[in-house]
């Protein structure tokens, strides 16, 4: 029988992440922080030659990537859809999953990454408000997003350079399942562009090797006036 070679390549990409110490390390990494194959193997719970395997494993389906600093190799996720695609797997799988570096889950589900962008319910929130503020647009793909003229007004008066994000070399916006709600959040390049500018004008902050981030006085007020959200 023959065997389609796409078939063929989802199934080596399944393989690759359906084993336990391989998913703790790309879980791992759901953060945005890199780490080397020594951090790696203590998140898997497994030797350092053992590690190296798994992330040869990983690397050969381009799940994951290294850059070589001085003497040191670093490890992160290949990308954005490496993140999302992990993410609707949690989805999939059911439940919640304890997080690496957090012993606080109601304060993950409130706010954390999903790789470069805000998830949990503070993220839902922040899609559906942009939502109903008329600032996104479905297009003709089911789950992707473009701006309203409202939209791209609203988010330049937060500190947005739209055409900036518009113009990167990836999904400019699009609708990313929740692991933890199972509704959605904004992903992309646009989701990516409002964490940043959260992160910088102190309305939330992240602790290092951390996904969790916390809304500080500031943000829970700018969150008010502009969103509508209480935070």
């Amino acid at each position: 029988m023959n065997v389609d070679p796409a078939e063929l390549a989802v199934a080596r990409v399944a393989a690759a992440i359906g084993e336990p110490a391989r998913v703790r390390m790309l879980y791992c990494l759901m953060d945005g922080h890199a780490r080397t194959s020594t951090e790696l193997a203590v998140v898997a719970g497994v030797t350092p030659s053992t590690a190296s395997v798994h992330l040869n494993r990983l690397r050969n389906q381009q799940l994951i990537k290294v850059l070589a600093q001085g003497k040191h190799r670093y490890y992160s996720l290949q990308g954005t859809e490496v993140a999302g695609a992990l993410e609707t797997l949690s989805a999939l799988a059911g439940g919640t999953r304890h997080k690496f570096a957090s012993n606080t889950p109601d304060h993950l589900r409130m706010a954390r990454t999903c790789y470069d962008h805000i998830a949990g319910t503070l993220g839902v929130a922040l899609h559906d408000r942009m939502k109903t503020l008329g600032w996104l647009a479905v297009t003709k793909s089911d789950d992707a997003y473009d701006l309203t003229p409202g939209g791209v007004q609203g988010l330049e008066a937060l500190g947005i350079d739209v055409e900036e994000t518009r113009g990167l070399r990836r999904r400019f916006a699009y609708a990313c399942l929740d692991w933890s709600e199972r509704r959605f959040h904004v992903g992309g390049a646009l989701g990516a562009a409002v964490l940043r500018v959260t992160l910088r004008r102190k309305w939330l902050s992240q602790e290092l090797d951390s996904r969790a981030l916390s809304v500080t006085s500031l943000g829970r007020r700018e969150l008010e006036r502009r969103f509508g959200l209480r935070a």
